[in-house]
């Protein structure tokens, strides 16, 4: 990414931290609504590892990275900002926020949107992260279609690993839920997995294994292995969100267990005033699809925020300090007929009756 610098006494309007596909979408809302715009990325977007972007109209398998670039392109051509910075903190500052850079510089605007998205944390079984977003993979409606039909192994995480292992059944009828000594199926569960002819193993899984990078399946405790084409886990997502911790804003325990996200209030809003947050780093469930649209709706509701406020400056400017009524005010308690120009004595002496009514001139 080509990044553009500029002085740190420069504030843009808004600054938005993280180029994903929510930060860019932001971005050029933002930039279309003629709003001076820096976008501060790092250049880490989760789904790096992945062969294509789905479930995205117009874009279906696009390489990630690709994806970023045309949107990269596109913001710049709206006049946004990039800069090619890690964002370390962020904080209160005149007239908005200031977002400290990991290199030692700033960037600040009078609005603060972070779409700095999650990571996904792994179980540390040897060979799990080698495969990730090739042979292992997480989310059913992300990439259910491209292992359809072959032999998919769900490893069990937590809570929600049996409905996971259910979702995957649709794209496939060889499923196997390997329980990793962590999940612990109810009656209820055993009856639904049953009813669906999905294998169950016990026992900790100690590999993941592949061979010339390509998956082969999993060990078992006792050495048992279990051939598969494919492996899905539900990680434990974590949202990026350290750089606000200054601003009392924190991740909180999602309500599904599946991790730690911002609690993001209508069209992103948040409980710190100015502050907005879009995609991962608030929806952990979100798609690249749902994230630029988040990013677009933030960005509107940035937008109309800004205005609100001139509006309001614009009205204090007409009833304020400097408005003209209240000048000509002024100007007339304490000059009188002078503020024109007149003289009282001269202008008397130069009224002029006529039908009744006296007409003062300047002298």
């Amino acid at each position: 990414m080509t990044a553009t610098s500029r002085p740190p006494e420069d504030r843009y309007d808004v600054v938005i931290v993280g180029g994903g596909a929510a930060g860019l979408s932001a971005a050029v809302t933002l930039g279309r609504a003629l709003r001076a715009v820096a976008v501060v990325d790092d250049g880490r977007p989760r789904n790096a590892p992945a062969e294509g972007v789905h479930g995205f109209l117009t874009r279906e398998g696009m390489s990630p990275l690709a994806l970023l670039e045309v949107g990269r392109a596109e913001a710049r051509s709206f006049g946004a900002t990039l800069v090619d910075a890690s964002a370390v903190a962020a904080r209160r500052s005149s007239g908005g926020f200031t977002v400290d850079l990991a290199d030692g510089g700033s960037v600040s605007g009078r609005r603060l949107l972070v779409a700095t998205g999650l990571t996904d944390g792994l179980p540390p079984i040897p060979g799990l992260r080698e495969q990730w977003g090739a042979g292992v993979v997480h989310c059913p409606y992300c990439h259910g279609y491209e292992i359809r039909g072959r032999r998919i192994g769900v490893l069990g995480t937590g809570p929600l690993s049996v409905h996971q292992t259910l979702l995957f059944r649709q794209w496939s009828d060889d499923i196997t839920l390997f329980l990793d000594d962590t999940v612990a199926p109810t009656d209820e569960d055993w009856d639904r997995l049953a009813a669906r002819s999905i294998r169950v193993v016990d026992g900790a899984v100690v590999s993941v294994d592949a061979a010339g990078g390509v998956l082969t399946g999993v060990t078992v405790r006792g050495g048992h292995h279990f051939d598969l084409e494919a492996l899905a886990v539900g990680t434990r997502m974590k949202a990026r969100s350290a750089l606000l911790e200054p601003l009392g804003l924190t991740a909180q325990e999602h309500p599904s267990g599946m991790g730690h996200a911002l609690d993001g209030g209508p069209m992103g809003s948040t409980s710190v005033p100015g502050l907005y947050v879009a995609g991962n780093v608030s929806n952990l469930s979100a798609q690249v699809v749902v994230a630029a649209a988040e990013g677009t709706m933030a960005g509107a509701a940035i937008n109309a925020d800004l205005v609100q406020e001139e509006t309001a400056w614009a009205v204090e400017g007409l009833r304020g300090p400097f408005s003209a009524p209240l000048e000509a005010e002024v100007s007339d308690r304490v000059l009188g007929p002078r503020r024109h120009g007149l003289d009282e004595s001269s202008a008397a002496a130069s009224t002029v009756s006529k039908a009744g009514e006296g007409v003062r001139r300047a002298g």
